[in-house]
């Protein structure tokens, strides 16, 4: 009967029992590599939770992985995939670089300032793939996947030419002012780098949530993303939802670039290669079901294991690798549930016969 239930409310179980099977693999995976699993997941735990420190910065990690997810999960809604929130990242840590080392404001409304212009940024880098989608019928997978090149070697050239600090491969210094980190927090938690980025992330989850079923926007979202040609069909401007939606979904990869300068690292670092966190929050939305509370909990998993991979490292050897790989046996059997369903069928039909 237990069974029966489980497989009634799959929408709930199949992660869970997806997230213990990819544990398991990845116990014989480092079995069979010589490296103790139980050692190594006890090392992973120790890492996130060990002290205050550790756990400061396991929520520091969640919060561009759960921004990230968000920023994939509405526009999966509306139907498109948005591959380029790498390059939305990129835009928004410039432009709240740009704002946090060309202007002077006072602090508080520095960052604020700051985080509003590096969303704006992102957004209207999300917007411009979806304009592309609606008036040129150009799929969002070409166009996002290559303006995250162009972010990239757009902000490297804007650094280079106004802001870059003499003598380094990195940005200038952000004003003081234009920090967010939250420094009663941070003393808390051993000088773990946590900022306003804590508190926007669950503001981020809420609005989601509302936007998406509670207002005539997101029913129009959802309607696209079904069917739009249904949806034009009902009278709805199916352009202008495309553009409306990958505009939000930029935005919320421009507020992680705008988090990543003003509250952890305060300075842009010119790099070969784009930090793939959008590539991650493809598996925080995937495995959080495009829903609010998924994309959450998937980020406070996906976040936590990405912290802790560290300890596996430092307290048991096990190579950073694996834990990429236990990522990506969980997404697997969530984005495979027949799978699933297939692996415990012989249990499914014990308990039917009992019953």
């Amino acid at each position: 009967m237990k069974l029966n239930e489980i497989f009634k409310r799959e929408s709930l179980f199949v992660p869970i029992i997806a997230i213990v099977l990819g544990l398991v693999l990845g116990a014989l995976v480092m079995y069979v590599g010589g490296y103790d699993p139980i050692l190594a997941y006890h090392s992973m735990i120790t890492q996130i939770f060990g002290s205050t420190f550790d756990i400061g910065e396991t929520i520091r990690t969640i919060v561009p992985l759960v921004m990230c997810g968000l920023a994939v999960a509405i526009s999966f809604r509306a139907g498109m995939f948005n591959i380029g929130v790498d390059g939305q990242i990129i835009m928004g840590s410039l432009g709240a670089l740009i704002v946090g080392t060309q202007i002077d404001l006072p602090p508080f409304l520095h960052g604020l300032v700051a985080i509003l212009v590096g969303a704006l940024f992102g957004g209207l880098w999300g917007a411009l793939v979806g304009y592309l989608k609606a008036s040129k019928g150009i799929s969002e997978v070409v166009t996002s996947i290559m303006l995250n090149f162009i972010a990239l070697y757009f902000s490297q050239l804007v650094i280079n030419q106004f802001m870059l600090q003499e003598g380094t491969q990195r940005s200038q210094m952000i004003k003081d002012s234009a920090s967010i980190q939250m420094s009663w927090l941070s003393n808390f938690a051993g000088g773990a780098r946590i900022h306003w980025g804590f508190i926007i992330a669950i503001l981020a989850v809420i609005f989601y949530q509302v936007y998406l079923n509670k207002t005539k926007w997101g029913y129009e979202l959802r309607a696209v993303g079904h069917n739009p040609h249904a949806a034009n069909y009902a009278g709805m401007n199916v352009s202008r939802v495309i553009v409306r939606t990958m505009f939000i979904s930029g935005v919320f990869g421009g507020l992680v670039g705008a988090f990543d300068v003003l509250g952890v690292f305060k300075y842009v670092a010119i790099s070969s290669t784009t930090s793939g966190l959008g590539f991650d929050g493809i598996a925080v939305s995937l495995l959080g079901g495009n829903t609010a509370i998924g994309v959450l909990l998937s980020g406070m998993l996906i976040g936590a294991l990405t912290y802790g991979s560290q300890g596996m490292s430092f307290g048991a050897g096990v190579p950073g690798e694996i834990i990429r790989m236990v990522i990506g046996f969980i997404i697997f059997f969530v984005a495979a549930p027949g799978i699933v369903r297939l692996l415990f069928r012989p249990f499914h039909k014990k308990t039917k016969k009992e019953s």
